[in-house]
């Protein structure tokens, strides 16, 4: 979804069936897909009032059910300030066509509410690698979903449930329905590179990877914790988990930025061990808004140690 003061033309879904991209296929470029922002509307012979009346109006798309095609109105969310939440969802293609299709459940108490919709967009995520000196793969997080570049609220990526692929590959989200954000150096204070995570949901979502590891072998983890620089200034807390092991990190936000090194040192327990990321508590901007601690540069290195020992810096 898109920012900035231009109009707007979105989508309202009420009781409908879904709406459709026509299919694409042939090289995936990122960015918006055709007429993603929906700046190319019906004909004013297609539509009744703001309803939308038939089914191929909408240029590149197809509509089913109750859609409505409208212009700039107040809206509200939880995760910005600026009335829209930027979603991902990540797929594995199965052939060289495919469709997408956004489809409202009809879950809401006013039937004649429904979800808006606006800037579409698609992004080719490369095949998580682990990088030499790391075991963890995507530990800086720069391979992600799409971020428009003109929005300053970056995207959320959600929980693992029937889809499994995650929109930041290498890691999976667990939660009932809560997301991570996805963010970005040109918006928000990052501590290194030109992404990070930003842990938006307290211990209602944690952000984790399994790794291959040897039982009774010792590792070491370390990782980034500060604020994105966005007006979050209070007290934070990251937990980290690893095989048996905790590290709790503090962390002092000011709201402005900055960050500090933290690490965890375990034994493996099993052949696959998880690392798992979570903000300890809720933290809320003075708007209202949700905002958490900056996750960045996370690695896992095998290490020689003897005795159990934790180090936070």
């Amino acid at each position: 979804m898109t920012g900035g003061t231009r109009p707007r033309r979105l989508l309202l879904l009420l009781l409908l069936v879904g709406v459709a991209a026509r299919a694409a296929s042939g090289v995936v470029t990122d960015g918006l897909l055709p007429n993603g922002n929906f700046e190319q509307g019906p004909d004013a012979s297609q539509m009744n009032g703001t309803r939308v009346t038939s089914p191929n109006a909408m240029p590149k798309w197809e509509i089913s059910g109750f859609v409505e095609y409208i212009g700039v109105l107040p809206i509200q969310t939880v995760y910005t300030s600026s009335g829209w939440d930027s979603y991902s969802f990540a797929f594995k293609a199965r052939h060289s066509t495919v469709w997408l299709t956004i489809h409202n459940p009809g879950i809401e108490e006013d039937p004649a509410c429904g979800p808006l919709i606006d800037s579409i967009a698609i992004k080719n995520l490369s095949p998580p690698r682990r990088e030499k000196g790391n075991m963890l793969r995507n530990g800086d997080f720069e391979e992600g979903p799409f971020i428009f570049p003109d929005t300053a609220w970056g995207a959320l990526v959600p929980p693992m449930d029937e889809d499994d692929v995650c929109p930041l590959p290498g890691w999976m989200v667990m939660s009932d329905t809560k997301v991570v954000k996805y963010v970005d150096a040109a918006h928000h204070a990052v501590p290194r590179g030109a992404r990070g995570v930003e842990l938006v949901a307290g211990r209602e979502a944690a952000l984790l990877q399994e790794v291959p590891t040897t039982p009774g072998r010792w590792y070491g983890l370390s990782f980034s914790v500060g604020d994105a620089g966005n007006g979050c200034a209070e007290p934070m807390v990251v937990e980290a988990y690893a095989a048996r092991a905790t590290a709790r990190v503090s962390y002092e936000s000011r709201g402005t930025g900055g960050f500090k090194r933290a690490s965890l040192e375990f034994a493996a327990a099993a052949n696959l061990t998880r690392v798992v990321f979570q903000s300890y508590n809720h933290h809320m901007k003075p708007d209202g808004t949700l905002c958490g601690p900056v996750l960045d540069d996370v690695s896992l290195v095998s290490v020689r140690r003897h005795a159990a020992r934790r180090l936070l810096l």
